[in-house]
């Protein structure tokens, strides 16, 4: 797994952008291989999937590339970490030599954002939860706020701190969308308008325009191209539910074992990260995520991220862009923790820089805390 790396790493535009979804997922490829040095000719395999059936057929039709592997797994937000596991398991083995690994979407300017509606028709759970109205996904992830608030005692001004930390960070990254805003408060937080309880409109990511892509090949290759490479050292997932009927504890995710797995394959324990960046829809999937996978005992995470811990100067630099609370959320953001955790790598993030990075996971979460993909990444010298 440590002979495949990635060489290449860019966003399309942010925002509000006006653009297609084919448009901006061209800038996204395009700025990826030429920050590689590498040009479509190059490319013969591409993985991408979209918020509704978006795949690699049409992406591969539309770039005018034949690849010899594809990979459209619909997973969520998590799908981009969950690629890079194929991704580098087909590079290794032969199939495929230069893969693409890309998303992007125009919701804020086509006012696509689902709103409401739990689930399909054909999911037959949804027996048992559309009649309660209940918000998609957002009022699933305040049930697992609130069953881990309940549990472990927290509150909901020691959970703000993930969105205030956000936006720190978001302050120090010029493309971030809250850049130049202004600090946030916990009482900024805390006192927005409550959505469901107990997330008010502070604690949801943003909805914005966006995506980007990474650019993958064998460390021998990618030894002889532009950028420093950034080495795959191990990945892990788990898939654990559909609906919320199923799941037997909301405060214990899937990330428990894909953390477990990524950190195995790479040699490596939390006490060897320098950079984390973590899925941040609302600030319960970030603190949830940063327990799950290792840093800090159950039930210990709203006191351990506490004290500017994970701020900008702080010991676990967490979201460094800014993250999907305060950077860019296009509806999945999975790609974008691989683009941030590579440029922190390479040293390329100005005055948001952690100093001397080495080691960065990028760890990805889809549907309602249903999938669950960990890539550990180390920079090659």
């Amino acid at each position: 797994m440590s002979e495949v790396a990635i060489v290449g790493a860019a966003e399309c535009d942010l925002g509000v952008t006006g653009l297609s979804i084919l448009g901006l997922q061209t800038q996204a490829v395009t700025r990826a291989l030429a920050d590689a040095g590498l040009t479509l000719a190059d490319v013969d395999g591409i993985a991408t999937t979209g918020v509704s059936r978006f795949s690699a057929t049409q992406l591969a039709d539309y770039l005018g590339i034949e690849p010899r592997w594809t990979d459209s797994t619909f997973a969520g937000g998590s799908a981009y970490e969950m690629f890079v596991a194929r991704a580098a398991q087909a590079i290794a083995s032969g199939q495929c030599e230069v893969v693409v690994i890309s998303f992007a979407s125009n919701q804020r300017s086509a006012r696509s954002r689902r709103l409401g509606g739990v689930h399909e028709e054909w999911v037959p759970e949804a027996q048992f939860e559309e009649p309660y109205d209940m918000l998609y996904p957002l009022s699933y992830y305040a049930m697992a706020a609130r069953s881990y608030l309940h549990r472990y005692g927290g509150t909901r001004e020691q959970l703000a701190e993930v969105a205030v930390a956000a936006r720190e960070w978001a302050l120090l990254n010029p493309k971030a969308f809250r850049y130049g805003k202004g600090p946030l408060s916990v009482e900024d937080v805390t006192g927005a308008t409550m959505i469901s309880s107990p997330l008010t409109a502070a604690d949801c990511c943003l909805v914005t325009d966006g995506g980007g892509a990474v650019v993958l090949t064998s460390l021998e290759r990618a030894r002889d191209l532009r950028q420093t490479p950034v080495r795959v050292l191990g990945y892990g997932e788990r898939t654990t539910n559909t609906s919320f009927t199923t799941v037997d504890d909301l405060t214990r995710p899937g990330a428990v074992g894909s953390g477990a797995d990524a950190f195995a394959r790479a040699g490596i324990t939390p006490d060897d990260v320098d950079v984390l960046e973590v899925y941040d829809s609302f600030t319960i999937t970030a603190a949830l995520s940063v327990e799950a996978l290792g840093f800090c005992g159950p039930g210990e995470v709203l006191d351990f991220i506490a004290d500017g811990r994970i701020r900008p100067g702080g010991a676990l630099p967490l979201n460094t862009n800014g993250g999907g609370l305060s950077y860019c959320h296009p509806g999945q953001y999975g790609v974008l923790l691989l683009v941030e955790a590579v440029r922190q790598l390479r040293g390329e993030c100005g005055e948001r820089q952690v100093p001397d990075a080495e080691i960065a996971v990028a760890h990805g979460t889809g549907g309602i805390l249903s999938t669950h993909a960990t890539v550990v990444l180390g920079v090659d010298r």
